[in-house]
């Protein structure tokens, strides 16, 4: 850890075997653990609390204040979890009284140029590519994919096992297991290859195909579709966790795919 050029606070708690290359700051208030490594140029600012065996690749800058005008100095931090790849030029900010947290999961890649604003919270084995945008109170569950250059409006909830198409905007939430796509985002399917490399049986796939078949082709509105699916499929995890996460949508979700959509 003993890098002659760069800056470790002394209020900071690093670990000793956490590899600090030359021109890093590291601020007071900030707490590294085991097994990091820390590339040139990284800024981690007060409030920053990085797990094991993370990887923080040169010019990210973490934990920098809300881009939030309503921000006013309040003690807030930015948790990242174990196992965490952040690449070049990533910015987290910590953040506001609304929650007092932005969290990275576990076993998560942010790629280059990803900014993730105030208050997300980001699951484990999440995948965000380059230039993605989050704005803030932003919810990313577990085993999500998000392409590239994607902008996520703020207060938008993407369930688990989602693959998100690059180059979307995001307005309403994603409802797990989904595919989406095209402008304004749609359904497009579910994401059934990512289930098959994550051990669901074809059962389980076939029932979260049947479940979105009446959701978005059959016709129904949406609360039609969540009475008929509670009423005549099966009861599994997976078949609560859609009911509840559409259930519990404060912004509703997003579309199916039509000709009128599209235009």
């Amino acid at each position: 850890m003993n890098q002659p050029l760069a800056y470790v606070n002394p209020q900071a708690k690093v670990a000793t075997n956490v590899v600090i290359e030359p021109f890093v700051t590291i601020d007071k208030n900030v707490i590294i653990e085991e097994g990091t490594w820390i590339g040139s140029n990284v800024t981690i600012l007060e409030g920053t609390r990085i797990g094991k065996n993370c990887r923080i690749f040169p010019g990210a800058v973490i934990s920098a204040v809300p881009q939030d005008l309503k921000f006013s100095g309040e003690d807030t931090i930015v948790k990242i979890g174990n196992n965490v790849t952040i690449r070049e030029f990533v910015t987290i900010n910590r953040g506001t009284k609304a929650s007092y947290e932005t969290v990275v999961g576990d076993d998560t890649l942010l790629m280059a140029y990803v900014h993730v604003a105030h208050d997300c919270i980001i699951g484990n084995n999440v995948i965000i590519a380059n230039a993605v945008t989050l704005g803030g109170h932003i919810v990313i569950d577990d085993w999500s994919i998000v392409g590239g250059m994607v902008g996520v409006h703020q207060f938008v909830h993407i369930g688990s096992h989602c693959m998100i198409a690059g180059g979307c905007i995001v307005r309403k939430d994603v409802p797990p297991y989904t595919k989406s796509a095209r402008q304004p985002l749609s359904y497009v399917g579910i994401n059934s290859i990512g289930l098959r490399r994550r051990g669901f049986s074809m059962d389980v796939i076939n029932q979260i195909q049947e479940i979105y078949r009446i959701i978005y082709l059959k016709g129904y509105n949406v609360s039609q579709a969540l009475e008929i699916i509670e009423a005549e499929v099966e009861a599994r995890p997976e078949r609560d966790e859609i009911l509840s996460f559409i259930s519990n949508s404060s912004i509703g979700i997003m579309k199916g795919y039509s000709k009128l959509t599209a235009k």
